[in-house]
């Protein structure tokens, strides 16, 4: 019989033998068994089958976009795959919850025999944030060196690797320079967007300067406020400024990549924009649930050993609390809400265009 149609025991599938007999408590090795060390143990462990699961996804979408054309059915398949990160992280902030039932005096009972274990050397967790997209540049270092030092040669190839393949981020870039309705025969997005938004700011200031209900240091704060939104703007959309803003690190995708975004999340409701939108948003919800659970760690860390050092040598709150700051991939993505004005301002597209971003059937009987 061929052997994919032969039958499997649950227990030889799940390969629990190896799975249940992995949890050796260092503090029962030492003669002062512990009994929350268990705990402790199962949801690091769970931890690392889950990030485990997000490889898999991630590298999948990052895979898919690796191609010149991605198609609309990758762009679905990446959102479901995405869709799914999101809920796995919502079971890793869960997963805390579970390890406050210990008490900071139950961890303290075996947090000694674990030095100079850390989480800083979970390999997978560094794998998912170059995978995501994390420069190097922008990593909080731990205890004034580079993050692989804690790594054997192997693991350090196979990090070099995956940053040398790109990350998700390098080819969502790629992806959105190649939108192809920047430029529309008489549509002009770059131009006629610049129109709409000083169009609007002036309107609004006009209302401003002529309201009654406004004191004198009220409407001068509404005008600066909206000069320098203008400002903004103007800085974001010209690609001199752009590109100075890059060099900087205060932007990080290309002037192109940034306009596409923007004019997705402009026009989402145009149906061929529907999934890119929605591709978009669940990177930028991954990256805020990511945030959510560094600063959610570092809160439980705080209150399990106040300001005690870690056990991998790092200042421990300060540590995980500083990469929650610091540690954010796709800002750009939620900067870009800076730039959104009403559905009422936009500049209207050519009934052509329109079509394009449509699902536009004619009758058959009726085009002959």
């Amino acid at each position: 019989m061929d052997r994919k149609y032969t039958s499997v025991h649950y227990k030889e599938y799940l390969q629990l033998d190896k799975i249940l007999n992995a949890q050796d408590l260092r503090s029962v090795e030492v003669g002062t068994p512990a009994h929350d060390e268990m705990l402790f143990i199962i949801v690091h462990q769970a931890y690392e089958l889950w990030f485990k699961q997000i490889l898999h996804e991630l590298s999948a979408v990052r895979d898919a976009f690796k191609r010149e054309r991605v198609d609309e059915k990758n762009i679905f398949k990446a959102v479901e795959r995405l869709s799914r990160v999101v809920e796995v992280q919502s079971l890793l902030i869960k997963q805390i919850d579970v390890l406050e039932t210990m008490t900071p005096l139950d961890f303290l009972d075996f947090r000694s025999y674990l030095f100079p274990a850390s989480g800083f050397q979970s390999h997978q967790f560094r794998q998912i944030e170059i995978l995501m997209g994390l420069p190097d540049k922008q990593r909080i270092q731990y205890n004034n060196k580079h993050y692989q030092v804690v790594f054997d040669e192997e693991s350090k190839e196979e990090l070099q690797q995956m940053q040398a393949e790109g990350s998700l981020l390098d080819h969502l870039e790629s992806w959105l320079e190649r939108t192809p309705f920047l430029q529309f025969e008489d549509f002009n997005f770059v131009e006629q967007f610049k129109e709409a938004v000083r169009e609007m700011h002036e309107k609004e200031l006009v209302e401003i300067k002529n309201s009654e209900y406004l004191e004198e240091e009220s409407r001068q704060n509404r005008i600066l406020m909206i000069e320098k939104t203008q400002e903004y703007f103007e800085h974001i959309l010209d690609p001199k400024i752009h590109k100075k803003m890059q060099e900087k690190g205060d932007w990080t995708l290309s002037y192109k990549a940034t306009l596409a975004a923007l004019m997705i999340r402009l026009y989402n409701e145009e149906p061929i924009l529907h999934m890119p939108n929605l591709l978009l948003t669940q990177l930028m919800d991954i990256d805020e649930m990511f945030i959510n659970w560094r600063y959610r760690h570092a809160q439980m860390v705080l209150r399990m050993l106040g300001r005690k050092t870690g056990t991998g040598g790092s200042s421990g709150h300060e540590y995980l609390k500083s990469t929650a700051d610091k540690h954010q991939i796709y800002g750009d993505l939620h900067r870009i809400s800076t730039l959104l004005i009403p559905r009422s301002n936009l500049p209207k597209m050519p009934d052509r265009l329109k079509r394009q971003l449509g699902f536009f059937f004619t009758d058959q009987k009726k085009a002959s």
